[in-house]
């Protein structure tokens, strides 16, 4: 499962794991080797390994420089295509919702390796996702939004029917435009919830990130 931190990819978990003929193997994730942390999300390594603990799954960290330029990304990860191919690994998993281009850019880097690029949460309609999400009880944190997209100020704040209210009406209520990325840290598809904590919020490189943070 290519593991982002955020909610998408949690709820992509989710519906592997209700999903019988899938044995899902492990979790694979890009990070920041700078500052250790998920990319765009910004998620610490820490909580990012306590994720896989609570999911029960291994967990493989792909390390990118910064700054990375596409080439630099494209060949860390078919580095990766290559040794899950010799791992006999038969699909990755994806957590997009909606985006035409970012789906076929996946299709078309795994086209001739003989791993199937699977997505298990494509096309269901954001609004009622959102509402799915919230009534099963994950609960996930807002890391990292765009402010020229959406008020600074919900930086850190809990993913919420309250939040969705105030979010502007042309931002997709999961984010799935890049509006806000998140960090779930509860939800059916846990073991065990993560105690965390919001930290500082800055303002970096055009985004607004808040700092979560372990208890």
């Amino acid at each position: 499962m290519s593991w982002s931190s955020g909610k998408d990819s949690a709820w992509a978990v989710y519906k592997l794991q209700q999903n019988p003929e899938i044995e899902l193997l492990g979790l694979f994730c890009t990070i920041n080797k700078k500052f250790e942390r998920v990319a765009m999300h910004g998620v610490r390594l820490e909580l990012l390994k306590r994720q896989a603990e609570s999911l029960r799954l291994p967990l493989e960290v792909l390390e990118i420089p910064y700054p990375c330029s596409n080439e630099e990304y494209e060949k860390v990860m078919n580095d990766f295509v290559e040794r899950c191919k010799v791992d006999k690994i038969d699909a990755f998993a994806f957590g997009d919702l909606y985006l035409e281009d970012i789906r076929q850019y996946r299709v078309d880097k795994l086209k001739g390796s003989g791993i199937e690029p699977i997505f298990p949460v494509w096309q269901i309609p954001t609004n009622e996702l959102a509402e799915e999400m919230i009534d099963s009880g994950l609960r996930t944190i807002i890391t990292c939004l765009d402010p020229k997209k959406m008020p600074i100020e919900l930086a850190g704040k809990e993913f919420s029917r309250e939040f969705i209210s105030m979010l502007p009406e042309d931002v997709d209520p999961c984010g799935e435009n890049g509006e806000f990325h998140s960090f779930v840290f509860d939800g059916p598809m846990f073991e065990e919830p993560i105690d965390i904590k919001v930290g500082e919020v800055v303002e970096r490189e055009g985004f607004v990130f808040a700092d979560v943070l372990p208890k």
